[in-house]
Formats: C-alpha cells, sequence, structure tokens
C-alpha cells in the first residue's frame, strides 16, 4: 500500500534552516516523481518542488534559491533543504507522488517560523 511519513518539521526563526525527511512505500522509485506540497491552515494544498526519478527538480518561484530538493531511490526517501526561511513559509508540509498525488497523504509535519 501506498503511504508516506514526513518529519523534520519544527519551530525556527526567520533566517533559519529545516531538514524535512519523506519515508516512501509501496512505490516504485525508480519510475516516481515526486513531490513536495505544503497548506496553510484554511488553503489549498500547493506543491513547491518536485523531482524526477533521476532527479531533474522544479520550484515554485518562491522557494527558488532557498529550497533544495533531493531523494535516495535505494532508501525510498525524500528530502527537503529549506534555507532562509520566511514566516510565510509557515505551513503543513507533505510529500506524495506527482504529476497525479496519491489519494494516501500522509499526516504532514509542521513549520513554523518567527519573525
Amino acid at each position: 500500500q501506498v503511504g508516506f511519513v514526513e518529519s523534520g518539521g519544527g519551530l525556527v526563526q526567520a533566517g533559519g534552516s529545516l531538514w524535512l525527511s519523506c519515508r516512501v512505500s509501496g512505490i516504485i522509485m525508480t519510475w516516481q516523481r515526486l513531490g513536495w506540497f505544503r497548506q496553510i491552515p484554511g488553503t489549498q494544498r500547493d506543491k513547491i518542488a518536485n523531482i524526477t526519478a533521476d532527479h531533474r527538480t522544479s520550484y515554485i518561484d518562491a522557494v527558488k534559491g532557498r529550497f533544495t530538493i533531493s531523494r535516495d531511490n535505494a532508501k525510498s526517501e525524500m528530502y527537503l533543504q529549506m534555507n532562509n526561511l520566511k514566516p510565510e513559509d509557515t505551513a503543513v508540509y507533505y510529500c506524495n507522488t506527482e504529476p497525479e498525488p496519491s489519494a494516501h497523504w500522509g499526516q504532514g509535519t509542521q513549520v513554523a517560523v518567527s519573525s
């Protein structure tokens, strides 16, 4: 069964850094593009970055140059290095498949950035 477990969130001051991890199950990693998403309470969940099975990456403009997505297919894991965090990055962060997210969303990991 497809599953995602996100971890690594926390509370940081503006300008700080966090490293998020995503453990993936039930997916053939060498075939599947993956993405990081975030959701601010009361708003829709938005994709912020994705990475292909052969490690090509793309980002939304709001995080480009600050966030780095990566993956380890052998470990069935994906990561998000977040630097120079801003208060507007405060959200719950999720991982999932791309371009069609699986219905099996994980619980996410909360990131809070104080000014």
